[in-house]
């Protein structure tokens, strides 16, 4: 069965590298070439005035070229992880796979190169000859002590980074570990014995970089297939294992490991047996790192120390010390402000960013690509996942500032705060338009209540909102079950600490809110007993009436439940003084915003209420920074087909031209003419559109506009902000319940806003 399992798993390995096409990368163009004359600026004749531009200032090609984006992943296949001396055309899976990281994580573009050449010398100065084509380049996976002459050669003569991932980034992310690990156990570097098996690339690097943590070079012992590093010793011995020989008569591992507080281990498997960890400090940090199989498993450790801090490289154990928490954001800062080198600076930068990102709270989106994991900072969670999307807008920014600082980047950023914006931005594709929302929202501090307070995503939107805006959250639910919650989330935030809690089983202002309740209903049916029973088991009328009473200024609901059915009770609750709903309005964010009404509210709508949606539309499409340009949808086009949806759209058309409002609008039309001007100009060169596609699209039916809605969400990948109940002066928002921890922050920004900002 095994031996089953293992051939099925490398012929699926093998298909992933075969199918649909070979390889894993493939080269696009960035600019058209559909015609002549992209043809001409693309090649001959255009394409001389960025040549010449670069001649005079080579500087210049990081902005005509995509030489300020590029990095070469450069290997010659002699110590490949795992594999070992494989060759140059063996390796190319592995650089393939290393670029591919590099434009997931960063968006950073890149070339591998797999070099036969074993010389040292000789590769260098091959690696040297391409610096013209290069922002920077990745030494991947070549020998020690080869590596080092590689590597020094190169940034001796390389005004670009050149930067040797197994040993620096594995040092990087070893040294945010340590730095937590130490962090929990109430330990300082100066203080600590380390003892490494493993005199290679990685482990020369791992010890260096703690000596700049602040480890005594006297406390660290380093043994490797023949025994621990001594002074005077001849076998198998370099300059960089030299630098950390030790002045004693003691020879082996098991005489050296007593007391020891941190175990690096960089060698293979077997080399730690729990009798060795048994006589390490108390509470010892074990790093066994070897793969695919470590030093010494966790579970053999924890069964001589249960509470030993424990990292492997293995993706099945916690705290995975893993080279792509690093190499991505490293580069990614260091290209951004043309770094000439990736200095020590840059790297203690990335170590802080790393170690304080996985101290920070949990991230909902991590959360979810390792959903059941426990994510919370301590023993188990030394440094952060690699899917936490918080680590390119930390670390890069960590790195881009220490190189601006250290002198080394040759185009310093104006505005380091905006610098990190944008790097969110290119993760939370939400982020950038939502800025103008979140900035008003920061003008005053709306108290928002949540229906559903037990769910972790609103958990999550909490802790978020406490962070990252003025608002004040309120949650509805049972207190011991919401503490329980966000405790198994990893969240900090706690009932009647951080955040006010409405308990539908035992509040003292229940008596109040079923008599205002009843005195709502009294004369639709409602009894005092059924608004008791309502007013212990339905939060979003509970959260209604809060905002009735003004004890909180805005309602989030819909979690879970049907749309329509929470509207019910804003609807009775808080349908008063000129307010009611208009529709629902969704941002659909993929290319660029595209607004889509009305999903929800009317099933089918008179022309009245088109207007109407029209008019709130472009009202909440400004609140984003955007001018409205609003289509009214349609089978029919322009008036070709006599059409329930055609009539409706003209008569909604003549409704606005009756009311002169202050917005582009056009109707009716097929939505490809909508989002189409040049499909729009073979139909109505005189549309009021112009030139310009329409950003809000609304439809005749409910069944249109949410079949748009999601076939926009599952097939092209679009991300919801919404939806937005529009007519309810901010008062309520009822969302659906696949909305994520994310999206609730956005709804909040939005019922954050101050009516002033909100019009």
């Amino acid at each position: 069965m095994e031996e089953r399992r293992q051939d099925n798993a490398r012929q699926a390995a093998l298909n992933y590298h075969e199918f649909p096409r070979p390889g894993k990368l493939e080269i696009r163009a960035t600019k058209p070439l559909a015609n002549g004359r992209d043809l001409s600026l693309a090649y001959s004749p255009g394409v001389a005035e960025a040549c010449l531009e670069i001649r005079n200032d080579p500087a210049t090609a990081a902005r005509y070229t995509s030489r300020g984006n590029l990095v070469a992943v450069v290997s010659n296949g002699t110590a490949v992880l795992g594999l070992g001396n494989i060759g140059a055309s063996a390796s190319k899976p592995v650089m393939e796979g290393k670029a591919v990281l590099f434009k997931k994580f960063a968006d950073i573009d890149c070339f591998d190169l797999e070099i036969d050449e074993t010389d040292p010398v000789k590769l260098a100065e091959i690696v040297r000859a391409l610096e013209p084509t290069f922002g920077a380049i990745n030494l991947e996976d070549i020998k020690a002590p080869d590596c080092f002459v590689v590597e020094r050669l190169c940034r001796e003569s390389m005004n670009i980074p050149v930067f040797h991932d197994d040993q620096h980034g594995t040092a990087i992310v070893v040294g945010a570990a340590a730095t937590n690990a130490l962090r929990v156990t109430g330990r300082s570097f100066d203080q600590i014995k380390v003892v490494s098996t493993g005199g290679g690339a990685a482990g020369i690097a791992c010890l260096n970089m703690l000596l700049k943590l602040g480890v005594r070079r006297e406390n660290v012992w380093l043994c490797d297939i023949h025994g621990l590093i001594y002074e005077g010793r001849i076998d198998d011995m370099n300059p960089q294992k030299a630098a950390f020989a030790q002045a004693t008569e003691l020879r082996r591992l098991d005489q050296v490991i007593e007391g020891a507080d941190l175990f690096l281990g960089l060698s293979g498997p077997g080399v730690l047996t729990p009798d060795l960890v048994a006589r390490m400090a108390p509470r010892p940090i074990v790093f066994a790192l070897a793969n695919p199989t470590p030093e010494i498993l966790p579970e053999e450790v924890r069964a001589v120390a249960p509470d030993a801090l424990i990292a492997t490289g293995r993706s099945d154990y916690p705290n995975q010390v893993n080279n792509v928490l690093c190499f991505p954001f490293i580069f990614r800062g260091a290209l951004d402000v043309g770094a000439t080198e990736i200095n020590d600076a840059m790297q203690l930068a990335c170590i802080e960013g790393i170690a304080a990102l996985a101290r920070a709270t949990t991230s909902a989106e991590a959360a979810a690509a390792y959903r059941g994991e426990t994510m919370n900072f301590g023993p188990d969670y030394l440094i952060p996942k690699p899917f936490d999307p918080r680590l390119i807008g930390v670390v890069a920014t960590a790195v881009a500032r220490a190189a601006m600082e250290s002198g080394v980047a040759t185009r310093p950023l104006a505005d380091i705060h905006a610098y990190k914006r944008q790097l969110d931005a290119s993760v939370f594709r939400s982020s950038l338009i939502m800025r103008p929302v979140f900035e008003a929202a920061a003008t005053a501090a709306r108290r928002i209540v949540f229906a559903e307070g037990e769910d972790e995503r609103v958990l999550r939107a909490a802790q978020a909102m406490l962070e990252e805006t003025n608002g004040v959250p309120i949650l509805i639910g049972r207190p011991e079950v919401i503490e329980t919650r966000a405790k198994r989330a990893g969240l900090p935030i706690r009932p009647h600490v951080d955040f006010q809690i409405v308990n539908p089983e035992d509040d003292p202002r229940y008596r109040d809110y079923w008599e205002t309740y009843h005195g709502l209903m009294a004369r639709r049916g409602v009894t005092p007993d059924i608004a008791r029973a309502i007013m212990r088991t339905n939060t979003t009328a509970i959260g209604a009436v809060m905002v009735h009473r003004d004890e909180a200024d805005s309602l989030i609901c819909g979690t879970f439940g049907q749309y329509t059915w929470h509207l019910r009770y804003i609807r009775e609750i808080l349908a008063r003084k000129g307010l009611h709903p208009i529709g629902a309005l969704s941002m659909m964010i993929q290319d660029g915003p595209l607004f889509i009404a009305d999903t929800q509210v009317h099933h089918d709508p008179s022309p009245a209420d088109v207007a109407e949606t029209a008019i709130g539309c472009a009202r909440h499409v400004r609140r984003f920074g955007l001018t409205p340009r609003i289509a009214l949808c349609s089978h029919s086009q322009f008036g070709n087909l006599d059409t329930p949806s055609g009539r409706k759209m003209r008569e909604a058309m003549d409704i606005l031209a009756e009311r002169e409002v202050d917005f582009l609008y056009d109707g009716e039309m097929h939505v490809d003419a909508a989002l189409d001007p040049a499909v729009r100009a073979r139909l109505l060169p005189s549309s009021r559109l112009g030139d310009d596609p329409a950003n809000v699209l609304i439809f005749a039916s409910t069944d249109a506009a949410s079949g748009v809605r999601n076939i926009l969400k599952t097939r092209a990948q679009g991300l919801e902000v919404g939806p937005i109940l529009m007519g309810m002066g901010n008062k309520a928002h009822i969302v659906t319940p696949s909305i994520t921890a994310r999206g609730l922050l956005n709804i909040s920004a939005l019922a954050g806003t101050p009516v002033a900002h909100y019009g």
